[in-house]
């Protein structure tokens, strides 16, 4: 993975080691003989501390209001103060790095413009490091309106930019049904960075993910998912303009902390292609239902839905910890997996907050494929809701054991009634330690 990312001129780690052990080198040598003259100048050695190009003109932070003369009242179109922020900072891009800090001072801000915000399409560009900030969540609000919103998206990177920041914003969809981010890569579009940002209003994406090889290394923290989506808040693999369908398994390392997850329908994550994912801490709720059946989910919403079976090895780990979901009606499920393989892991997590509804018995929010090579799926010291249900893939007796429930609190129903797996035995594939049932 790290020989395909995008160098924008990095040294290789190889490079450094050599080079600092090179520099010990000399200066023990210098310690030892006060009189010893000075090694030769290796013409080297300035090609390591200079970089190519001229430093860039203009400002390093810009202020869109006071720069670029967006207005921040929620009903001027400030589309074109927006595009003249990104312009700046994409000409500002020294030596394959970018060099700008783009400022949202408090207001709402309305766009119509798609790209508007963030404008790397056709991958000419190639550089590391931008930076949005606001001024805090609900404070600084981007209101996205454009006139149509079937393929508008508020935010493109087409093999542009890596390292790219958001800070203290919040989105709002003003056109039902607009995208928030289009994001394609065959190496260069990774490491994204959210923090304290909010969602809301109805989108057909969050982010949607596109092309192959490392659309990746992804990161929120303490941000706020509301809204609604009717496919996902993040979907992985969208397949639009792939070279290689089975390369879109490269989409891997998510990391999720302290989130509040608590918006109307849809699902959260949804990855036909790739996963290595962690949820770390915070609250997720599904607050109110679809309103209609969707042809492919039907009325359920899901948090973490991972519809493929096959996919390559490294790409298939999941892992939940210290999150309190709420189950509130029959449609709500937490995960639905079909992986052939890989790991599902939950720790300290606990669903039972509705236990005492009617229809809590009969619930099923944790659902799985099994086969003889997984998924391995484990819980630990977790309090559940309802059943857990698992399709066996051939037949029972060639599936170990592959699920593991350790100190868990079943709420709905006693251990040996659990399991939902459609007839076989759940003993054959599933081993309980020190659980209490409901």
């Amino acid at each position: 993975m790290a020989g395909t990312r995008g160098e924008g001129g990095r040294s290789s780690r190889r490079a450094l080691l050599t080079g600092g052990a090179a520099a010990l080198a000399a200066a023990g040598l210098a310690g030892c003989d006060a009189q010893a003259s000075p090694a030769p100048k290796n013409p080297s050695d300035d090609m390591a501390t200079t970089v190519s190009g001229s430093k860039p003109k203009g400002k390093s932070v810009v202020d869109v209001v006071a720069d670029f003369g967006a207005k921040g009242d929620g009903r001027t179109d400030d589309s074109a103060a927006f595009q003249k922020a990104y312009q700046h900072a994409a000409g500002r891009v020294w030596d394959h790095i970018g060099r700008t800090v783009v400022d949202i001072p408090a207001g709402t801000y309305l766009i119509r413009n798609p790209g508007a915000l963030l404008g790397g399409t056709k991958g000419g560009l190639k550089a590391n490091g931008l930076r949005f900030r606001g001024a805090g969540k609900r404070m600084t609000q981007i209101i996205f309106a454009p006139e149509k919103a079937d393929g508008s998206y508020l935010c493109r990177n087409e093999d542009t930019w890596a390292n790219l920041m958001f800070e203290q914003l919040g989105f709002r969809s003003g056109t039902p049904g607009a995208s928030f981010f289009y994001s394609y890569s065959t190496g260069q579009a990774q490491d994204y960075r959210f923090t304290e940002c909010e969602w809301t209003g109805e989108w057909e994406y969050g982010l949607a993910l596109d092309g192959t090889n490392t659309n990746s290394e992804m990161r929120w923290d303490a941000c706020r998912v509301g809204g609604a989506y009717r496919k996902a808040f993040l979907y992985s693999g969208l397949s639009e303009r792939s070279e290689n369908d089975r390369q879109q398994d490269q989409f891997l390392n998510y990391w999720f902390n302290d989130m509040k997850v608590e918006y109307e329908w849809g699902n959260f994550l949804e990855f036909p292609y790739g996963g290595s994912i962690t949820c770390r801490g915070g609250s997720y709720i599904v607050t109110g239902r679809r309103p209609a059946d969707d042809k492919e989910y039907g009325r359920t919403s899901t948090f973490f839905r991972f519809p493929r079976g096959s996919h390559y090895d490294a790409v298939q780990r999941f892992h939940a910890e210290d999150i309190r979901f709420e189950v509130r009606d029959p449609d709500v499920v937490v995960i639905d997996c079909a992986w052939n393989s890989g790991t599902v892991h939950f720790n300290d997590c606990d669903d039972t907050a509705n236990a005492f509804k009617d229809f809590s018995d009969g619930a099923r929010p944790h659902r799985f494929n099994v086969g003889p090579r997984g998924p391995l799926v484990r819980y630990d010291s977790c309090q559940l809701v309802g059943r857990h249900q698992y399709r066996l893939q051939g037949p029972a007796a060639a599936v170990p054991a592959v699920v593991r429930y350790d100190m868990c609190l079943f709420k709905s129903h006693p251990q040996n009634a659990f399991v939902d797996s459609s007839g076989s035995q759940a003993a054959d594939f599933t081993r309980f330690v020190d659980c209490l049932g409901g």
